[in-house]
């Protein structure tokens, strides 16, 4: 589709309303208008900053370098494209049979609505109003974070995922003393098997970090982490990166299906449970037909692709042959995390019956690790090795077969690994 195909009369006077303006909610309102929706299109944030971009607030912004370290702002002429942004705003409930938002400000109507108000950290049980304790999701978060890290003091973060070791990579670039506390046995647990993230535990070793996996969290009090074990360790400020949930909690009593996660339960066009409701980003699963289950991804990548979707599918409703022109959201998942000097990249979606292949020692500077379904690549885990990554994502995405002893072999392209 394009600006300049055909729209029905009717859609001109439909208002689109999108909650939530990070990069999903943003790039749906883009992308409506760079498709030709010629209604009006109106996003609400409720933070009072202008739209921006979350992956500097772990680096540039966390650690105040780069032309991102204060305002990593999306470069986007809102008023140009007409685009009523609204900021500072809270979305509190939906009353559907209504097309009706509820807000902090009155309410606001809708003919079409997409939901876009992605994940919001896991808060430590018992760690709210405790000085000292923080969460890293926004612009504001990082900003307190920033003269934390310049003090040079002691940083305990709890929770050895993603946000966790990115986090203790920047404490350690400000010569923080930095603790990870992580309960289970390895990092990143639940993302990656024992087996494949076990490696990544010398590095933070090699970094200066000393990592306690084994051991939960027991409480937090001013100045101190306390554990599970009994023991206790001192902080001048703690960091909870033990993950994120569905921003969902102003849906319930909506009549929108969400999942036992909290997402919003999107079919394969991004269509919510209600009709005219649409949800994207790290607020919606979807069921990949690609791997036979429904996906929730909390990745920027997710949050870049569905608005293409979701602006196709709205467009396509108003259109009588808009079967045809409907769109399915199917992506390869895709996410990286730079992290105590070494680039890791993820593409795919892995599952416990998968057969894991090596490519390359995971004690060197750069290997990968395949996961094959049947004579398939399902997903890749990339450490240092950008050009397996991006061969590797294209065969997930053609579905090609390949062969596992290809695979396996580190010193051959894995391009040429398909049969």
């Amino acid at each position: 589709m394009s600006g300049s195909q055909s729209v029905s009369g009717s859609q001109t006077q439909q208002r689109v309303v999108i909650v939530g303006a990070g990069m999903a909610g943003v790039q749906t309102a883009v992308h409506l208008r760079e498709q030709g929706w010629p209604g009006p299109v109106r996003l609400i944030g409720a933070e009072p900053h202008a739209p921006y971009d979350r992956p500097p607030l772990s680096k540039a912004v966390l650690l105040g370098t780069g032309e991102e370290s204060e305002e990593p702002l999306f470069d986007i002429d809102f008023a140009g494209l007409d685009i009523e942004l609204e900021l500072g705003r809270t979305v509190t409930g939906l009353r559907a049979h209504e097309r009706l938002l509820v807000t902090d400000a009155g309410p606001v109507h809708y003919d079409r609505l997409v939901v876009a108000t992605g994940a919001e950290p896991v808060a430590l049980p018992g760690s709210e109003g405790v000085p000292g304790v923080h969460l890293l999701r926004t612009l504001d978060d990082a900003r307190r974070l920033r003269p934390v890290l310049a003090e040079r003091g002691r940083v305990v973060v709890v929770g050895a995922g993603w946000i966790g070791a990115e986090f203790a990579t920047a404490a350690r670039e400000r010569d923080c003393e930095v603790t990870v506390v992580e309960a289970a046995a390895t990092p990143l647990p639940g993302a990656l098997p024992a087996g494949v993230s076990e490696p990544m535990r010398a590095w933070y070793a090699q970094a200066g970090v000393e990592l306690r996996t084994g051991v939960a969290v027991s409480g937090v009090e001013r100045g101190a982490v306390l554990l599970s074990d009994g023991g206790r360790l001192a902080a001048d400020a703690v960091l909870v990166g033990i993950g994120a949930r569905p921003a969902t909690g102003w849906l319930r009593d909506s009549g929108i299906e969400l999942g036992p996660d909290g997402a919003v339960r999107a079919d394969s066009r991004l269509r919510a449970s209600v009709p005219g409701v649409y949800a994207v980003g790290d607020c919606a699963s979807f069921p990949s037909a690609r791997y036979g289950e429904r996906l929730l991804v909390h990745h920027w990548d997710n949050a870049l692709q569905g608005p293409r979707t979701v602006a196709a599918n709205l467009l396509a409703e108003g259109h009588a042959d808009g079967a045809a022109d409907s769109v399915d959201h199917d992506p390869v998942p895709y996410f990286w995390s730079e992290q105590f000097g070494r680039f890791v990249q993820y593409a795919g979606h892995h599952g416990e019956g998968d057969e894991l292949v090596w490519r390359g020692d995971p004690e060197g500077a750069a290997w990968s690790v395949c996961w094959l379904r049947g004579e398939r690549l399902a997903a890749l885990l990339a450490v240092g090795r950008p050009r397996d990554l991006a061969q590797g994502r294209k065969l997930i995405q053609q579905g090609a077969a390949v062969d596992p002893a290809l695979v396996a072999d580190a010193a051959v392209a894995l391009k040429k690994a398909a049969r």
